[in-house]
């Protein structure tokens, strides 16, 4: 895409830890994305995330990221799986989201299922607790300019996306 030769574009990677870059176009950036205040308002030409919101603990946190993405950035772009998909994409275990918490911890401290290998009672109750997969209702609230796409896998919807800012200035509520 011509990124690495420069092109004028600049990318910031922003998590948790840092990364090693590939190009000088690239900056590794360590932060929170639900407190941005490193960031100024309309700092970025896009702000992009890829299945990172689900693993915020409550919606009060999903809807802080949110409002910080639509703050930094011109325009956004968010992915996050479906939580009415019948495969739950952390656990690859089938509506693993909707059994009840204690069989949830149940299954995570006696066996291997999906990403996460057997663990600890204490362990499991923690990985539980990291997923929280949003509704297309949930996504939209803290965009309420925003359009939805899809993506489907056999007609169900595996994954909802959210974007905005192209075309029509979205403004903080």
């Amino acid at each position: 895409m011509g990124i690495r030769e420069g092109a004028g574009i600049e990318i910031w990677l922003l998590n948790l830890e840092r990364f090693p870059l590939v190009s000088p176009h690239y900056h590794s950036v360590v932060g929170d994305a639900k407190e941005l205040k490193q960031f100024q308002e309309r700092e970025f030409d896009v702000v992009f995330s890829n299945s990172v919101i689900e693993h915020l603990p409550d919606f009060k946190d999903q809807r802080r990221m949110a409002e910080e993405m639509r703050r930094v950035g011109e325009r956004y772009y968010l992915q996050t799986p479906n939580r009415y998909f019948p495969i739950e994409t952390h656990f690859l275990f089938p509506f693993f989201q909707f059994l009840p918490l204690r069989c949830r911890i149940w299954l995570i401290s006696h066996f291997n299922i999906g990403w996460y290998k057997k663990r600890s009672t204490e362990e499991a109750i923690k990985a539980v607790h990291a997923i929280r997969l949003l509704t297309e209702e949930e996504l939209k609230a803290p965009f309420p300019k925003g359009t939805v796409y899809k993506e489907r896998f056999f007609g169900i919807t595996k994954s909802l996306i959210i974007y905005g800012g192209w075309g029509v200035e979205e403004r903080m509520d």
